[in-house]
């Protein structure tokens, strides 16, 4: 039987779903006077200020083995700059709700991942069915009908490509994180998002030229929000869910993301709800729940 969820269980999910759903919302904003790389510097930089402070005023102590240094590297690149960048940057072709539903597909690329990497997570028949499903989901999106429908400047699909390997990037974060060793969380938060920093801020300056930029204040509000809220608020929001409730209850959030950017997309952003689009949708969410809650429950009752 599942464990009772209480009222803030369920209001930690509310947040997460809507930070998350709704960031692609918000990078949209941005991207009409700030570029993808400033953009993405800019948000990573400031959640580790945020981040980086609330491990100091709870005088966390820092990891003194390299082993774990060289996980909150590949953390840094896997779940914050180089997934930050693809979807950002495919943002510029792609519409947010469209993002979204592509970045809901990490569920399912995470089952691939998981089984040649994660021991005792092999691929099952109800896996193998939940990622058909999601996979024609996806083909509904990239096939050609779908690309009529999205068509305008003839960079659709490279742009939604990039939004499959931010998907990816993320997949491969999740198979690290299981394998690195035992870490508080806010530390290993706060350490990975200061490394990204590290690593993103030289880059911008290198590759753009974040100072000639003249962003909009409503560009810039987006900019702070989406450091703020969707990645520094929201890491804490997820570990402490996880924490409370378990991953099988946080899982829900993959659900829950995907229809948010879809909602907010038509809603503030006036974008077009096309069939296939919210047919993908359905199947791209199917797919995820046959593939994770139904082996979920055999695994329980075994």
């Amino acid at each position: 039987m599942s464990p009772r969820r209480d009222s803030l269980d369920w209001l930690l999910l509310a947040t997460l779903v809507a930070m998350w759903g709704s960031s692609y919302y918000f990078i949209e904003v941005a991207l009409g006077s700030i570029t993808p790389l400033t953009l993405v510097a800019f948000r990573i930089v400031l959640c580790a200020l945020l981040l980086a402070g609330a491990m100091r005023a709870l005088a966390l102590p820092l990891p003194r083995d390299a082993a774990t240094w060289r996980f909150f590297i590949i953390l840094a690149l896997t779940g914050y700059c180089l997934p930050f960048f693809f979807i950002t940057w495919g943002q510029q072709s792609v519409d947010s709700a469209l993002a979204g539903i592509l970045v809901g597909c990490m569920p399912l690329a995470t089952l691939l991942l998981a089984h040649h990497f994660i021991p005792g997570e092999h691929v099952t028949p109800a896996k193998m069915a939940g990622f058909a499903l999601g996979f024609l989901g996806l083909a509904l999106l990239l096939g050609p009908e779908a690309l009529e429908h999205w068509r305008g400047t003839g960079t659709e699909l490279p742009g939604q490509l990039a939004c499959l390997a931010g998907a990816l990037c993320y997949a491969a974060n999740s198979i690290v994180t299981k394998r690195m060793p035992v870490t508080h969380a806010l530390v290993a938060a706060a350490c990975t998002t200061t490394l990204a920093a590290a690593i993103m801020l030289p880059v911008a300056f290198a590759l753009d030229d974040p100072l000639a930029l003249h962003p909009e204040p409503g560009a810039i509000a987006a900019g702070l929000w989406l450091g703020v809220g969707p990645t520094a608020i929201a890491t804490l929001v997820y570990f402490r869910l996880i924490a409370r409730a378990g991953p099988s209850f946080m899982s829900l959030v993959n659900y829950l993301s995907p229809t948010v950017a879809l909602g907010v997309g038509a809603l503030l952003l006036d974008e077009p709800l096309r069939p296939a689009a919210v047919v993908a949708l359905g199947s791209i969410l199917g797919g995820i729940a046959l593939a994770t809650r139904w082996d979920a429950r055999k695994r329980a009752r075994a």
